[in-house]
């Protein structure tokens, strides 16, 4: 499992349980995450509903709060508590800070020092890029080095989760400029050394041209912008050539941006269906799309949330193939409201189905051709048998 220090989905599940990107490959660049699940967002960041919310359980966790914070206790670990008894897989309570930390992470802005790491077998944590400019990547850190401590806590055998809130100083609310000491290893060289967090900003659309004029697009992560950096991609990509859309490793984001993203491709028609507390609602596309260019999508199970949305639309729509593996299976729509003391709550509100019906929560989508290792390979193979002229 890997990812960076920024997330683009919820830090817990309940309470305690942290989730890793994106949201990332949960989303984000800077430290070492788990590839954790986020939340679909069926509105903007920005929109945070009143207390209450939609649905008898956001005023369940609403009440909690209110008679915790009468009472002199913790407001936030009261609805912490009520949305672990609540069964809610991924219901989960941000403090005021923690939100709008998360809305920049939906922005594509974050804080950290700009390096991805995972988890080795045996526990140890090992970077695994680092991103041009960042503290991280002046300070001379490189893809391979080990990851041995943060201001002088041990982090062999610790859940990535936990790593990645030590790089970030979430235990201090660490801002931009704040310092953080690291323990590093290369080969047979140790060494510490201390950076700062610096604002960064994430890139989750990556564009290559393969040999034969192939435009791979990798989506980490549907931050705002996500759609029209993919159209533009198209626009650019040479006409006769086909397109690789590369969702591996990613856990969602904001479903506004998947659906831009699927209008891309289609030329209106519907993308997903879903409910908010049993009412149905419908996500269309937009009209105009390129509806010509030859398209092979590539999955994997960390391919998740909106990601998963995106895919189920393009694959029954017969836009696209599918090639890679099984996808996660998140298809739960989340919804925020705001608790009496600032803290937000957001609670599970529905599910969405695939233009075909098909529900995604729990089950995945099935690619159309299996591929591991091979996955890109493959894509390019049935790009060729879809018309593409390389």
């Amino acid at each position: 499992m890997s990812g960076r220090d920024l997330f683009c989905q919820p830090r817990r599940i309940g309470r305690g349980a942290t989730l890793a990107l994106v949201f990332a490959s949960v989303l984000v660049a800077g430290a070492a995450t788990g590839s954790l699940p986020g939340t679909d967002r069926v509105t903007t960041a920005e929109t945070v509903r009143t207390a209450g919310g939609p649905g008898g359980r956001h005023e369940e966790v609403a009440r909690a709060a209110a008679e915790a914070m009468a009472d002199g206790k913790s407001p936030t670990e009261a609805a912490e508590r009520a949305v672990s008894r609540s069964g809610d897989r991924w219901g989960a309570v941000y403090s005021q800070g923690e939100y709008e930390e998360f809305q920049e992470a939906l922005d594509g802005r974050y804080t950290g020092v700009g390096l991805w790491a995972r988890r080795e077998r045996g526990g140890r944590i090992e970077v695994t890029k680092v991103s041009a400019g960042s503290p991280a990547a002046e300070a001379g850190i490189c893809a391979g080095d080990r990851l041995r401590s943060i201001d002088g806590h041990a982090v062999d055998g610790r859940p990535v989760t936990d790593v990645v809130s030590l790089l970030r100083g979430d235990a201090t609310d660490a801002g931009a400029g704040t310092p953080v000491r690291l323990g590093l290893e290369r080969g047979t060289r140790a060494w510490t050394l201390t950076l700062r967090r610096a604002r960064l900003s994430t890139n989750s659309v990556t564009v290559r041209t393969l040999p034969g004029g192939i435009t791979v697009i990798r989506i980490a992560s549907f931050t705002k912008g996500v759609g029209d950096k993919v159209r533009a991609a198209v626009r650019r990509a040479p006409a006769d050539a086909g397109i690789v859309l590369d969702l591996r490793g990613n856990s969602g984001g904001l479903v506004t941006e998947a659906v831009d993203t699927a209008s891309v491709f289609l030329d209106g028609g519907l993308v997903a269906t879903y409910d908010v507390d049993g009412a149905p609602r419908v996500l269309h596309a937009a009209p105009g799309g390129d509806t010509a260019r030859p398209l092979v999508t590539v999955v994997d199970g960390g391919t998740m949330s909106a990601a998963e949305l995106l895919t189920g639309a393009l694959k029954d729509r017969g836009r696209a193939v599918v090639v890679g593996s099984r996808t996660f299976g998140k298809g739960s729509v989340q919804m925020p409201s705001r608790l009496p003391d600032g803290s937000v709550a957001e609670l599970t509100v529905g599910h969405y189905r695939t233009p075909s019906g098909r529900g995604v929560d729990g089950a995945g989508i099935t690619p159309d051709l299996e591929a591991d290792g091979e996955a890109l390979r493959r894509a390019r193979t049935v790009l060729s048998g879809l018309g593409d002229t390389t």
